[in-house]
């Protein structure tokens, strides 16, 4: 029998231990969890001091693992943001840490489904920058108290969940950047405490429901980009009255800007841009007086610029482009003193640029270009220095480009062509020190070319230059060899006269030259061959005289070459018939003499390319060179050039032999110690195991750029090694550094991964994980490779896809491959894709913008046209070689060389003839080795493919799109078998 009474101090004694056995037990769960969520992580040693080998003695320890934080013996925070995991993550584990009331994996590279809920006290959880899948089914009602949502950027897919909106204390969500598609739940509505709301970029439809303006909380509020809803924009969202934010751009949407918007007082940023919007601008936004960004182009507005919006005193950014605007540019935008940025191109304005605008001192972006203005330029537009880009093209503006520009060094972009622009260039205008782009064609400037005065560094900026169809005269200016990064020069239909300087041979990136139609005199300088990177060159119309220098010869790119109509005489050299890249050469109307060559490239010209050359004979002109006289002292000429050639060849050749061997003993002499190893994760191996790998016997590829072995670690793990060829110097280095700048930041599970690299003074080697199955290309082509089955083509074309899609649209900053090929896809033990060789690849800049290359690169028939005439880069260049990649697939030939495309077709060409690009006759180009093809996928691939190959590269999907509508027709079957 218990006694009738207990002290006290024994019965506090008796709940304590009672509480502490509790907190232990409680911990040693969670720290049990814990261990348990690390075993489903692909790199779980980037948690060395989540130490789950050990006895569990201390489960508190857990306490001080990073990432963790604990309250009362409790796991209350867990948080991995940005640790570049990967694997995936065990949702069971997660639901036993029922104290959590904050949840991070954000930033890593998760993949599978994730669940939540059973936690009843979480209050923030961000899953975002991962690559989750599936949808977001979960039970909302058990995580009652969860105030953030963030799933921004993954490959979430199904309808939006509609339990969202039992989350009564919710006030952000972001479910942004994903594919989730239907339409916006109307219940959303009632998520009344919501302060930020993000659905952009997926693939959402409908209407936008109105119910979204009881959200009087809101803040931000984003919907647009890849979204697709009908109708407009419901008046209601002018009870936002909190709002500051709204972003509904580019989701087509249609008719009017609701009056109503002006209600929302406290907006800063308003972005309605790319949409179908229409009639005027409402003058009631005048009313919102804290905007800062007003973004309503690309729609089909109508109208006058409303006065009002001369209200908008803290306005930094005012767009109004490519919509049917008309009237004078409205005065007020000289007065706003706040105004950055301010593009009203391709439109109806008429009459003058405000005479004012830029005197605030801090204007930057100013394009007025395709409309019908007239007037002069404003003297004070590049008032204070800031004016960065100015752009005025297709006017009708008059008089001179004002003085104060010689001297506006803040300028990067100017393009003022096709106007009536008078007066000569101001001094220093083209040697502006950041400037990367001049356009002043088709105007009247006269007068001469400055030299440049000030005694300072080369420009190295400038990349294009167009003073063409001008009045210009005077020499060319020698210090034209201070733009050392120059690409783009047209000078032609002016009166410059004098020699073309040799000084234009410094010019090593230049890759179009037009010189034509001018007065130009002397002979074409030999330097001309230092400009190895020329596809373009034209000086025909001038009055240049003497031989063609053999140095013309050294331009190996070289697609177009004009110099007809000039004074240039003697013959045409042979060694012109070796540029194998020239397609199109006119040399008429010279006083060339002798015989015309007929090898290599001669015989691809027409006879018109030789025209009014009378002293000029050869089979191709139908007149025969009269060899009596000459034939004895030619044959022995020849015979005497054979020995000579020949010897020249042996000696050349002991030479390289020579070198060979002294350079392979050196690289023996050298160990590990004169190497370097860099890795980007924990290695289970060292230099000198990366060394041995590298034997006659190991290699299992050859290319231009190196030779790429296979090794076995002494861990068992397999990599491989791809040695660079470089010429000792850092100026030749092969992509070497593009590819270690582009792989060494990227985690995605179809982009091949960078391990190490190694480098010593002479040979720079790069590291990846060895991917069992070769190349897509050998699986295709190959001998040995066989062939893949039409279930396992299709999941190769979507892995692929989705690794280029991550390049383009997901990865910072974004990549354009430049290389993509079946060659380059790479597949491992499990066939799955992986995007490889990124040699070539190049960063684009913050807008996506393009970039023009100084030299063509890429792999001849997976080229884009735009490409390869342009040398202009952008992400459409890839998926123009990805359609090339996807029709590989789907017929199994390569690219070019196929017998039965005939001669200078390639397999887009062939593809396009035989199916007249109706995907109903898909059927006639698939591979025969195919058996069973599904049709439904075998039409909707070749409808991609064909979509990819597009000659206009606007009219191409972007890389996401193609992934969009790949996985349309994904099989739930297991598709991994290697073949049919």
């Amino acid at each position: 029998m218990l006694p009738t009474s207990v002290p006290l101090s024994l019965l506090i004694l008796f709940a304590g231990l009672l509480v502490t056995i509790g907190s232990e037990t409680a911990i040693s769960t969670d720290r049990n969890a814990l261990a348990s969520l690390k075993r489903g992580f692909d790199q779980p040693q980037l948690l060395p001091s989540w130490a789950d080998d050990d006895d569990g003695s201390n489960p508190t320890s857990v306490c001080s693992w990073e990432g963790v934080q604990c309250d009362a013996n409790r796991v209350v925070s867990l948080d991995l943001t940005d640790l570049n995991l990967g694997g995936w993550v065990a949702s069971s584990s997660l639901l036993e840490l029922t104290s959590l009331t904050n949840l991070s994996l954000a930033g890593n590279n998760f993949t599978g489904a994730v669940q939540i809920s059973n936690l009843p006290y979480l209050r923030w959880l961000n899953i975002s920058n991962n690559q989750f899948s599936s949808g977001l089914d979960w039970n909302f009602s058990s995580i009652p108290m969860l105030e953030q949502l963030d799933a921004y950027n993954n490959n979430l897919s199904s309808a939006l969940p509609e339990g969202v909106a039992d989350l009564k204390h919710l006030r952000y969500l972001d479910l942004g950047g994903n594919y989730f598609r239907g339409a916006i739940p109307r219940s959303y509505g009632g998520l009344v405490e919501l302060e930020y709301l993000q659905l952009a970029g997926n693939d959402l439809s409908g209407r936008i429901p109105s119910e979204l303006g009881n959200l009087t909380n809101l803040r931000d509020l984003s919907l647009g980009y890849y979204n697709v809803f009908e109708g407009g924009i419901p008046p209601e969202f002018g009870n936002l009255v909190n709002l500051v934010r709204l972003d509904l751009s580019s989701c087509e949407l249609d008719g009017i800007i609701p009056r109503q918007l002006g209600n929302l007082n406290s907006l800063q940023t308003l972005y309605l841009h790319i949409n179908l919007l229409s009639g005027p601008i409402p003058r009631q936004l005048g009313n919102l007086t804290s905007l800062q960004s007003l973004d309503v182009s690309k729609n089909a507005l109508s109208g006058q610029v409303p006065a009002e919006l001369g209200n908008l005193r803290k306005l930094k950014l005012l767009n109004l482009f490519m919509n049917r605007l008309h009237g004078p540019v409205p005065e007020f935008v000289a007065e706003l003193s706040e105004l950055e940025t301010l593009g009203l191109w391709m439109n109806n304005f008429t009459g003058v640029i405000p005479p004012r605008l830029g005197e605030n001192g801090k204007l930057q972006l100013l394009d007025l270009s395709s409309n019908k203005l007239t007037g002069i330029i404003p003297p004070s537009l590049c008032n204070s220095n800031k004016l960065k880009i100015l752009i005025l093209f297709k006017n009708f503006l008059f008089g001179p480009i004002p003085d104060q520009f010689g001297e506006c060094a803040s300028l990067t972009r100017v393009r003022l062509g096709e106007n009536y622009l008078n007066g000569s260039v101001p001094k220093g205008f083209i040697y502006l020190p950041e400037l990367n782009l001049l356009e002043l064609q088709d105007n009247y400037l006269s007068g001469e070319l400055s030299e440049n005065e000030k005694n300072v560094a080369p420009q190295v900026k400038l990349v294009e230059m167009n003073l063409s169809n001008n009045l210009l005269s005077g020499p060319l200016p020698s210090s034209l060899s201070n733009f050392t990064s120059l690409q783009i020069l047209f000078l032609s239909g002016n009166k410059f006269s004098g020699p073309v300087p040799p000084s234009i041979g410094q010019l090593t990136e230049l890759s179009k030259l037009d010189l034509s139609t001018n007065a130009l005199s002397g002979e074409i300088p030999p330097e001309i061959g230092d400009c190895y990177h020329l596809t373009y060159l034209d000086m025909s119309q001038n009055n240049l005289s003497g031989a063609i220098p053999p140095q013309i010869s050294n331009l190996r790119i070289l697609d177009y070459l004009n110099i007809s109509r000039n004074r240039l005489n003697q013959s045409i050299p042979g060694s012109i018939g070796t540029m194998k890249s020239l397609t199109k050469a006119d040399f008429s109307f010279n006083d060339f003499s002798g015989d015309l060559p007929e090898s290599g490239q001669f015989a691809l010209f027409n006879a018109s390319a030789f025209a009014g050359n009378p002293q000029l004979c050869g089979p191709l002109l139908n007149n025969p060179c009269n060899l009596t006289g000459i034939a004895s002292h030619s044959s022995e000429a020849t015979g005497n050039f054979k020995l000579v050639f020949a010897l020249g060849l042996l000696i050349c050749s002991l030479v390289f032999v020579a070198a060979a061997v002294v350079k392979a003993k050196s690289f023996k002499r050298r160990g590990p110690r004169s190497w370097k190893m860099t890795a980007f994760q924990k290695l289970e191996f060292a230099t000198s195991d990366v060394l041995e790998c590298m034997k006659d016997g190991n290699v299992i590829g050859r290319g231009g750029a190196g030779i790429v072995y296979h090794g076995k670690m002494p861990s068992g793990v397999e990599i491989a090694v791809k040695k660079l060829l470089g010429f000792g110097c850092s100026t030749h280095d092969h992509g070497f550094r593009a590819e270690i700048e582009t792989l060494c930041n990227i985690r995605h599970r179809n982009i091949v991964r960078l391990l190490a690299f190694c480098s010593n003074n002479q040979t720079n080697l790069l590291v990846y994980e060895y991917m069992r199955n070769g190349s897509l290309g050998e699986a295709l082509h190959g001998k040995k490779g066989g062939f893949l089955g039409w279930n396992l083509r299709y999941k190769i074309a979507l892995e692929a896809a989705g690794g280029l899609c991550y390049l383009h649209h997901d990865c910072s900053p974004l990549i354009v491959h430049r290389d993509v090929k079946s060659n380059n896809i790479l597949l491992n033990s499990k066939f799955e894709a992986h995007v490889a060789d990124f040699g070539l690849a190049k960063f684009l800049d913050d807008a996506g913008a393009s970039e023009c290359m100084s030299a063509i690169a890429g792999s001849y028939g997976y080229i884009a046209p735009e490409y390869a005439y342009t040398l202009r880069v952008d992400e459409k260049s890839d998926v123009y070689s990805f359609g090339v990649v996807l029709l590989e697939l789907i017929t199994g030939r390569r690219p070019v060389g196929e017998s039965e495309y005939g001669d200078g077709v390639d397999i887009v060409q062939w593809c396009k003839r035989k199916t007249r690009c109706r995907k109903e006759d898909a059927q006639l180009i698939v591979d025969r080795r195919l058996i069973g093809v599904p049709v439904e996928q075998l039409t909707h691939m070749f409808f991609i493919s064909m979509l990819c190959v597009q000659d206009n590269s606007i009219e191409r999907p972007t890389m996401r799109e193609v992934v969009q509508m790949l996985s349309e027709y994904i099989r739930s079957s297991n598709e991994s078998s290697p073949s049919s």
